[in-house]
């Protein structure tokens, strides 16, 4: 098969268009459950209002106009757009690292990062900042606020970590050396 082949999109109904897919809807499922779970947090919370369901989880409505754990939130407004067009970079990336096909664990890893990072990237480009309410804490220790498009990433990149480290077997026999290289010659 010749490069330009590689190139062109697999046909509708073929496996690998199915695949495609799969992971897009896996993508689109995070996508639904972090909006859903935010407007819910909307309709029922007003800002920095909480409910205290444990001893170490808390509902909480806030904004982060930073990235994780507040990183630029104390900034003037400007890294809105810069997390914007760092999140749909990353979309563009990782849809034709997803295009391309891999793994399962490597795949569902993409997938669970695309669907957080459209999440949260609508929450920027929409509200202005991300909506943040899941709360874990621990006496007088408070990790920061969260939700489920954080999840899909944390998850997603969790997965391509461990991916990384699984031992890959060979695509093909003509992959594979034939004889020792290392041996002298002439013996």
């Amino acid at each position: 098969m010749n490069a330009s082949a590689d190139a062109r999109a697999a046909p509708v109904g073929s496996p690998d268009a199915r695949r495609w897919a799969a992971w897009l809807l896996v993508s689109l499922a995070v996508i639904l459950a972090d909006q859903l779970s935010k407007l819910a947090i909307l309709a029922a919370f007003r800002p920095g209002e909480f409910k205290v369901l444990t001893s170490f989880f808390t509902l909480v409505l806030s904004f982060n106009t930073g990235a994780a754990f507040s990183f630029l939130a104390g900034a003037s407004g400007w890294q809105r757009w810069l997390f914007a067009a760092i999140a749909a970079g990353a979309t563009a990336l990782i849809v034709w690292l997803l295009r391309r096909g891999g793994d399962r664990w490597y795949c569902l890893g993409l997938a669970l990062i695309l669907g957080g990072a459209l999440g949260n990237l609508w929450d920027r480009l929409t509200v202005g900042a991300v909506v943040d309410f899941l709360l874990f804490h621990w006496r007088d220790w408070y990790y920061p606020a969260f939700n489920v498009a954080d999840s899909a990433i944390t998850a997603g990149a969790a997965l391509l970590i461990l991916d990384s480290f699984r031992q890959r077997r060979p695509r093909s026999v003509a992959a594979e050396p034939v004889g020792r290289t290392d041996e002298p010659k002439g013996m």
